[in-house]
């Protein structure tokens, strides 16, 4: 049978066929199964659809590039685990379009950093990054506390997100500027209706430190605040690091 590959080394059209045939056959063996199963991905309880103010933050965390230098996907090897915390699981990047899991770290790992640091923490860190961080090369995004956040179009944002399969309700939907709102304001955390649409452990309050404005500042901080906090990983039963490769 070897003996016959000449006829294809020497012979374009001959190796162009049988690449064709190749690549056919193993794109229908990988790809064809999907077609009778009902998802790639197994729903880990915990994970949901972002808040309108999640929402817009990521759209600012796109905008500004930070997916660049900071990945969202923690490895299951060892050092990743031991420094970041349980590696990530495909759920928790289900509803994103699209994901964030990133090839460079600049920076480090943000699929755990949510609740990691106080609000005014972020604060500090996107004003002048050096402050906390001396050794850091993260150039200041001071200028997102004096931007308002523009809200027009969150409601549209949303049912673009439905289009591409993320579970809205139309409830969610059509309360999407009111959501947005009472995620900032402190006092609202009782009398909205927010946590009832996307849950108990949704973080409400004044993220930038100045309740007289609802800034870009404010939506990047509670994306990233929420990055991590969705899946309670306690209930998992954790690999030993010992055996991660």
């Amino acid at each position: 049978m070897w003996k016959h590959h000449k006829r294809f080394e020497r012979h374009s059209l001959w190796l162009v066929l049988g690449i064709t045939v190749v690549v056919s056959v193993g794109g229908i063996v990988e790809i064809a199964p999907l077609f009778w199963v009902e998802s790639t991905i197994e729903e880990v309880e915990g994970v949901r659809p972002y808040t309108p103010l999640e929402l817009a933050g990521r759209d600012i965390y796109i905008a500004e590039g930070c997916y660049g230098c900071h990945s969202q996907m923690v490895r299951p090897l060892r050092d990743e685990v031991e420094r970041y915390g349980h590696y990530s699981l495909a759920a928790e990047s289900m509803y994103d379009h699209p994901f964030q899991w990133g090839s460079k770290r600049t920076g480090p790992d943000l699929a755990r950093v949510g609740g990691k640091y106080s609000n005014d923490w972020h604060v500090e860190h996107l004003t002048d990054p050096r402050s906390v961080v001396p050794e850091s090369n993260m150039p200041p995004y001071r200028f997102l506390a004096d931007q308002d956040l523009d809200v027009h179009a969150i409601r549209a944002k949303l049912a673009a997100m439905v289009a591409v399969g993320v579970p809205y309700t139309a409830e969610q939907v059509e309360n999407a500027e009111a959501d947005l709102n009472a995620q900032v304001d402190p006092y609202a955390s009782e009398t909205s209706d927010l946590r009832s649409r996307y849950g108990p452990r949704v973080a409400q309050g004044d993220f930038d430190g100045n309740p007289a404005r609802l800034t870009k500042m404010d939506a990047l901080i509670a994306y990233l605040q929420q990055l991590g906090t969705q899946v309670d990983f306690s209930t998992y039963q954790a690999e030993d690091p010992e055996n991660l490769r």
